[in-house]
């Protein structure tokens, strides 16, 4: 690997994880090793290179220009990588809050909590420039010293209108209307989920709360194309126990009373069904 440089800006140098921008450039394609997933947002921009990530057991490969997002808890690994330059921006959820965010430019569900899309978005080259342009200002600010005036409201508003951007792109891109009735339903139902799937598992539950019966919500979803409400809570709750199953010590049963399964048999039962492995048989095959 022909390193050229990867500088690193921390908003703290006391706690480098409260909100860092790294610029990586290679004068050959190089692999960043050390980018590995804390409790905290990640989004990596790759300008030039190519790859592989596995993001919650999924695989997605890329050879052009893209902008990954990745929230706290996602499992992430780089199965292979060829980076020749690109920028990495991490912070923890204290630094900048994306619940609060989501309400002013709906992110939430867009970017981050979206599990059932691709977690990417492709730029033009007139995104890119608009991109690059906030970056740059954003390196500005890092490098002022310490006690500039608004120092951390500067840095807040620069985050803000990247993901501003980059929610416009990741819209432009989409194959639903944007505002249509089906697709804000859509959006909604996905981020109830998001937030009581350990608790809510019944299509019924969440249709009562958006204020619509099962039986139109699934004509609705039907109609832009979208899973059915009843394979969107699944998914959701199997990627869990996928993460709990991996990357905690619960045991089985305790894995499945925390997913809200009171018979932990039949958590089995419906976790085999999904993914035809046990839990049991799918811990020992992904267990290093």
């Amino acid at each position: 690997m022909c390193l050229r440089r990867i500088k690193t800006y921390c908003f703290d140098p006391k706690n480098e994880n409260s909100f860092r921008l790294s610029l990586i450039d290679f004068d050959h394609a190089g692999t960043v090793k050390e980018a590995e997933l804390r409790n905290n947002f990640n989004i990596f921009w790759i300008k030039k290179g190519s790859g592989s990530y596995s993001i919650d057991f999924e695989n997605y490969t890329f050879d052009s220009e893209v902008v990954l997002f990745m929230e706290p808890g996602q499992v992430f690994s780089v199965e292979s990588e060829s980076i020749v330059k690109g920028y990495w921006l991490s912070f923890e959820p204290d630094f900048y809050c994306i619940d609060t965010l989501n309400k002013e430019i709906s992110c939430n569900g867009v970017l981050f909590n979206n599990i059932y899309e691709k977690p990417f978005v492709n730029p033009t080259k007139e995104d890119t420039a608009k991109l690059c342009f906030i970056l740059d200002t954003m390196v500005e600010e890092f490098t002022k010293k310490e006690g500039a005036s608004a120092h951390l409201e500067m840095l807040q508003l620069l985050l803000k209108q990247f993901i501003i951007l980059s929610v416009r792109i990741k819209e432009s891109h989409q194959s639903f209307k944007n505002n249509s009735k089906e697709t804000l339903l859509y959006k909604d139902f996905r981020l109830l989920v998001n937030q009581n799937y350990n608790t809510i598992h019944s299509v019924t539950d969440y249709a009562n709360r958006l204020g619509i019966s099962p039986k139109s919500l699934t004509k609705h979803f039907h109609r832009i194309g979208a899973p059915s409400p009843s394979e969107l809570i699944k998914n959701r709750i199997v990627l869990e126990a996928k993460r709990l199953l991996l990357y905690s010590e619960l045991t089985i049963k305790q894995t499945a009373h925390s997913l809200g399964f009171d018979d932990p048999a039949y958590f089995t039962r419906f976790f085999t069904k999904a993914t035809q492995k046990s839990p049991v048989q799918f811990r020992s095959e992904h267990q290093k």
